[in-house]
């Protein structure tokens, strides 16, 4: 990304003033500004279509804005050309999807390297960084199985460690525990209060209570407007 720059002191993520419509027109979020800092564990509730799901792709740089601003790391990624946007995924931002969005035919060692594919890292240094991020998630010892040999939150695990590897600076989470029943959403819910308590920053979007309990700060969201900030109250 030739001519990127971040800033390392920086919070992970802004919005400022961001609104989407979509055809209709329908308005998904209005005027929404929220600052994620470094370290912070974030969770965004609300009713279905309330404009969690479209915040946390604007905030991904998967979809860009009807208007405002979004800033990665410092970077301020309005108007940057789609292979730059690419760029910014790959090395600043981390994502974990309801959907494991596995390769069946790779073992959880190499599903977590082709992460950093598109980093250009060397295929070595790639199998090293993926490994780290296994132990990370405390699936070592599973690192040779593939996907159809591990459990839902087994899987869930390999996603996580897929978006830990590339050390981004922050980590967008959109229902993780959504698949997974009651005690696999227990393990997931523990494994990001660790990440978080080791200095990852993480925003998700659910629907789950305890992790919406869990997170230092909660976001609710309602017909596209931030109504309450638990940081701000």
């Amino acid at each position: 990304m030739n001519g990127t720059v971040f800033d390392s002191t920086a919070s992970a993520l802004e919005l400022i003033g961001v609104s989407k419509v979509h055809p209709g027109p329908v308005a998904a979020l209005r005027s929404v500004s929220v600052t994620i800092g470094t370290g912070e564990f974030t969770a965004i509730v609300g009713p279905s279509g309330s404009g969690k799901s479209t915040m946390l792709a604007i905030a991904g740089t998967l979809e860009r804005p009807t208007s405002g601003s979004v800033r990665v790391a410092g970077l301020v990624v309005d108007g940057l050309p789609d292979r730059a946007l690419s760029g910014v995924r790959a090395g600043r931002i981390g994502f974990v999807f309801q959907q494991f969005f596995l390769i069946p035919t790779l073992t959880a060692l190499d599903n977590v390297a082709t992460g950093l594919l598109y980093r250009g890292v060397p295929a070595a240094q790639r199998r090293r960084a993926a490994a780290d991020a296994l132990a990370e998630v405390g699936l070592s010892g599973r690192a040779g199985h593939r996907p159809a040999e591990l459990s839902g939150g087994e899987c869930q695990r390999v996603a996580i460690a897929r978006a830990l590897a590339g050390r981004p600076a922050v980590i967008l989470a959109d229902e993780p525990t959504g698949s997974l029943d009651s005690a696999a959403s227990a393990g997931i819910l523990t494994l990001l209060a660790e990440l978080n308590s080791r200095g990852a920053t993480i925003l998700v979007v659910t629907h789950n209570p305890e992790i919406a309990g869990a997170a230092s700060r909660v976001i609710r969201l309602r017909d596209g407007r931030i109504k309450q900030d638990s940081e701000a109250s």
